[in-house]
């Protein structure tokens, strides 16, 4: 085998390129001003993660311009933190059209109307804390008391859905028992006080999976005629709201059970035309939880020719800027669908 010589490695190292094309990477100059706004126009063109979020601002922006119909799925976790007070807002001023969540990110938002969770550490030792009666959700904290308080409140709800149930033979669905909390509880900062006024529909398809759960357990452990919840209504229902729209937009903060059910609904129209995730998950395992969109096009989720884009981070710094994009500069709440 010959040796590589000096011109040889010269010409390797100088390879001549063809003219290549894309925005100009530039990131934000400090010497002018810079408003939150500049910040986030600067997204785009400084690479990485943030361009893929310069891409989920646009996309929420188009999603506003062209009145899609917009489903909106978050893990408990989003509610755990400061994300629950930008969901309020967006179904309080009706820029959303449905919910997709999981029981913690129900109960969580109702804890909050009697009592805050508390900002501490990730490292705080899990067996003192338990002691006390303290739960961690990360470097938060959530004193049982919250959720001895939650029992007072949603007992008496599930005794008027059982007296319901043994006065007309019907079972209610989940989603109608979350109206009728949003109806109960009628306080401005909860997500799902909004919900009930604004006539949205908020899905569980986790309803068992949290305080409500336990609740449910307790409740039944005694009752001679059992309460039933109805899964299959919500799930129809939710299905039925993905076919009857012109098109359809999803935003989900996390991963798992709530962004399959979100694209499982939209499959039943051959997907969605707009889709942005903001998550941690990873793809590597095979999990629908870190899939990229693109898996989602094999499946028919989300449409062939969507717009799309994932933003691999933590929400509560990506939402927050994400909402801030989205509304821009207008004074004026404009509507996403």
């Amino acid at each position: 085998m010959s040796k590589k010589t000096v011109s040889d490695a010269y010409r390797s190292l100088f390879k001549k390129s063809v003219p290549a094309h894309g925005l100009p990477v530039q990131g934000i100059d400090f010497n002018k001003p810079v408003s939150i706004q500049s910040l986030l126009d600067r997204l785009s063109s400084s690479g990485f993660q943030a361009t893929h979020l310069g891409r989920a601002i646009a996309i929420a922006q188009k999603m506003r311009k062209e009145k899609v119909t917009v489903f909106l799925g978050y893990t408990s976790n989003q509610v755990s933190s400061g994300n629950r007070e930008i969901i309020r807002y967006l179904v309080e001023h009706k820029l959303v059209d449905a919910l997709v969540t999981t029981a913690g990110g129900i109960e969580e938002d109702f804890i909050k109307t009697h009592a805050p969770f508390l900002v501490a550490d990730f490292r705080l030792d899990g067996a003192q804390l338990r002691r006390k009666g303290i739960n961690r959700i990360g470097n938060l904290l959530a004193p049982n008391e919250r959720y001895i308080w939650f029992e007072q409140f949603f007992q008496p709800i599930l005794q008027h859905f059982l007296q319901e149930q043994a006065r007309t033979g019907r079972t209610a669905s989940a989603s109608e028992i979350i109206d009728f909390m949003g109806k109960q509880i009628n306080h401005p900062q909860s997500i799902y006080y909004w919900a009930h006024r604004n006539k949205i529909p908020v899905f569980c398809p986790a309803f068992m999976d949290g305080a409500i759960g336990d609740n449910c357990y307790f409740f039944n452990y005694n009752q001679k005629n059992k309460l039933v919840i109805d899964q299959i209504g919500d799930h129809h229902r939710l299905i039925e709201m993905t076919l009857e729209a012109k098109e359809t937009g999803i935003l989900v903060l996390g991963s798992g059970l709530i962004k399959h059910t979100l694209c499982n609904a939209n499959m039943y129209r051959e997907g969605a035309k707009y889709a942005i995730y903001l998550t941690t998950a990873q793809e590597f395992d095979g999990s629908d939880s870190g899939a990229e969109p693109e898996e989602a096009n094999s499946w028919g989720k989300i449409a062939a020719h969507a717009e799309t884009v994932k933003v691999t981070g933590d929400t509560t710094i990506l939402f927050p800027l994400l909402v801030s994009g989205m509304m821009g500069n207008s004074k004026k709440k404009k509507k996403l669908r």
